[in-house]
């Protein structure tokens, strides 16, 4: 994008808030402070679409609007980018920080691919199912970024040398991005989206979340999703379908890594352990009220600073190599949403839009879980999950709240439908675009993916909602 153009949807975004804002809330069409909050969130999403400054600097932008124009009291909007929800990110980062240098990472990894045959069906089933395997213990985001450049390596070593060209390279790519981003709606620790959405329930609730209750209520859309996915992949007509000597390649990378060492066991252990008492935290949670995931994660990553490395010169994580492994990025993205959620609320404009949607004769059946969930996928296709996530999830408990209805289920249903992001080249996808994938054949490949899956989750949620009564019980 050329400077000229960034320059003036710079400008468009700060004049759609102040269009929204003073052109609304002083004529009286709603309360001013109402037309502050939703001129934000027209801004922000504005920017997040098109791009003029990197999307974690929109991330920013409620600090510095609120500062100016005083839309709510400032320390809820500071509050946000320090909350638990981010210490737990950042504890999970801590904990995987390693394992690029001591090459955990690509242990994981070569161990489930080594399995792999040469026909691309099995090229695909194993790349996608790895990913969403994976993309449960850790950020999907990650997952992509371990995996993408294993399967480029993979190709040329297969004969394609041009990965641009490379026909399989596309459904390949394409696999570990869709994989990574259905597995990552299984599990809190499958991105920030998650972690978002969850942040909103607690806050609504008043009372700690059990991750064993998003599990419960994500697995099985998990599981139909990625069997259609799949279905869908393996079964479209290739002109390629065999890649030799693939699982050679594998078995030979793997060899070569020789056997697990010390500071693998022991980085694999803490992530284990970390995760294991997250999910099992409804076991101890009297004994230990305090120790809720977020600081479990973050003594577990502590840990890493403190343990003696092979060589003895080193810890196994100091923090230089922390910085470079913790998703700064992603963390203020993360603070961003949930500050724009609090602009949403504590201004009045979740009330406005409630009033304006409920007002569409909806029932809170089927309909209603449509439009959630279109709006939510449509949001996460332009932007990035964690994005649809903070704008979402309050609309959806604003509404639903105005209605006299339960919020969690629509909750689950909407986070089944902001899971999945296919068509353009942002968020995971730019990561497999950046290694040589046509934008163009992402787009032709993900279209019908895309509408498939966002029907799969508006029915998960649906029926779940009609055969579960515990469906919205937490």
């Amino acid at each position: 994008m050329s400077v000229k153009k960034r320059v003036i949807n710079a400008i468009v975004g700060f004049m759609l808030y102040l269009l929204i804002a003073y052109g609304l809330g002083l004529t009286g069409v709603i309360d001013l402070t109402a037309a502050k909050g939703i001129g934000v969130a027209v801004w922000m999403i504005y920017w997040w679409v098109t791009r003029p400054v990197d999307i974690t600097v929109t991330a920013l932008l409620p600090v510095a609007v609120n500062a100016l124009f005083s839309i709510v009291p400032m320390e809820k909007i500071i509050s946000q980018y320090s909350s638990s929800s981010i210490i737990l990110i950042f504890g999970s980062c801590l904990l995987t920080a390693p394992w690029s240098s001591i090459g955990l990472d690509k242990r994981i990894s070569l161990k489930a691919l080594s399995l792999i045959g040469p026909s691309m069906k099995s090229q695909i089933a194993v790349w996608l199912l790895a990913g969403v395997v994976l993309s449960n213990m850790m950020p999907n985001v990650v997952v992509v970024a371990i995996f993408t450049p294993i399967a480029v390596a993979m190709l040329k070593a297969a004969g394609y040398e041009d990965i641009k060209k490379c026909e399989p390279a596309v459904p390949i790519l394409c696999a570990i991005a869709w994989g990574s981003q259905l597995g990552g709606a299984g599990t809190p620790l499958g991105g920030a989206m998650n972690i978002t959405a969850i942040d909103f329930i607690e806050n609504y609730t008043g009372k700690e979340f059990m991750y064993v209750d998003w599990i419960t209520r994500m697995l099985p859309y998990t599981i139909v999703a990625t069997v259609v996915v799949l279905l869908m992949m393996i079964f479209k007509k290739r002109k390629v379908t065999r890649l030799e000597g693939t699982k050679e390649y594998f078995k030979e990378s793997y060899a070569a890594l020789g056997p697990m060492k010390r500071e693998e066991k022991i980085s694999l252990v803490l992530f284990i352990v970390a995760m294991l008492g997250s999910f099992l935290r409804p076991l101890y949670a009297d004994l230990l009220p305090g120790l809720v995931p977020a600081y479990l994660f973050l003594a577990a990553g502590l840990i890493n600073f403190l343990i003696v490395a092979a060589n003895r010169k080193t810890m196994l994580l100091e923090w230089d190599g922390a910085q470079k492994e913790v998703m700064w990025g992603m963390l203020l993205l993360f603070g961003g949403g949930l500050a724009l959620g609090q602009i949403l609320t504590g201004s009045g404009a979740n009330d406005v839009i409630a009033d304006v949607i409920s007002k569409m004769n909806l029932s809170g059946g089927l309909g209603t879980i449509a439009i959630f969930a279109v709006f939510a996928c449509l949001i996460s296709e332009m932007t990035n999950s964690t994005v649809s996530a903070a704008v979402t999830i309050p609309i959806v408990i604003g509404v639903t709240s105005k209605m006299g209805l339960n919020p969690i289920p629509y909750i689950f249903t909407t986070a089944m439908a902001m899971n999945y992001e296919s068509l353009l080249p942002v968020s995971v996808r730019a990561i497999t675009v950046s290694h040589g994938i046509d934008p163009s054949a992402l787009m032709k490949t993900g279209f019908p993916l895309t509408i498939v899956r966002m029907l799969v989750a508006i029915a998960a949620g649906y029926i779940m909602m009609m055969v579960w009564p515990g469906f919205g019980e937490l």
